[in-house]
């Protein structure tokens, strides 16, 4: 979806409010492709700060499906994203070069999908998790700890005595 921001850019002072829906099916982010569930309308204010600039804030609320990253349960995640964004009038940045690059701006329109899936993509949180205390897999038996202890060995040696255990197993007589 594209938003004409001509007027906004041109005009002075001038200050629009509206409303738009999200159409994305999907995000992927780190290589992973994470299917959209439900979003919220998107609310925009576009305000004129300039000549041939504006500022764009909005805010939306996506639900994405993801696995947890820790025992890969199926996990509705919700993404609350609220941005402030200043963009600039295609002639003004050919003026100056103290002006970016706007991968979501095309003339004076506004690629509305391109500019949320930015701020979803910079929003993702660090870590996915079932429930805050998610225990994981076993990485011997792959068993879900959640519901309970598998019997594995799950001693971890220290690495910083690594050479130590080579000089005592090299000693041994076989």
């Amino acid at each position: 979806m594209f938003v004409n921001l001509t007027e906004v850019l041109t005009n002075e002072d001038r200050v629009v409010s509206m409303q738009a829906e999200a159409q994305i099916a999907e995000v992927s982010v780190g290589g992973e492709k994470y299917p959209v569930l439900a979003s919220s309308p998107v609310g925009f204010v576009f305000t004129n700060t300039g000549k041939g600039r504006a500022r764009i804030e909005g805010e939306a609320v996506f639900t994405f499906s993801a696995g947890c990253d820790r025992c890969l349960k199926p996990v509705e995640e919700g993404l609350e994203i609220r941005f402030t964004r200043e963009v600039w009038a295609p002639d003004m940045a050919a003026e100056s070069s103290v002006y970016e690059e706007q991968p979501f701006m095309e003339g004076f329109q506004l690629n509305v999908e391109d500019l949320l899936i930015s701020e979803i993509v910079t929003s993702w949180p660090m870590k996915i998790l079932c429930k805050p205390d998610c225990k994981g897999i076993c990485p011997t038996c792959g068993r879900d700890l959640n519901t309970g202890t598998c019997g594995c060995d799950t001693f971890v040696p220290d690495p910083r005595m690594a050479a130590i255990k080579d000089i005592f197993e090299a000693d041994k007589e076989v």
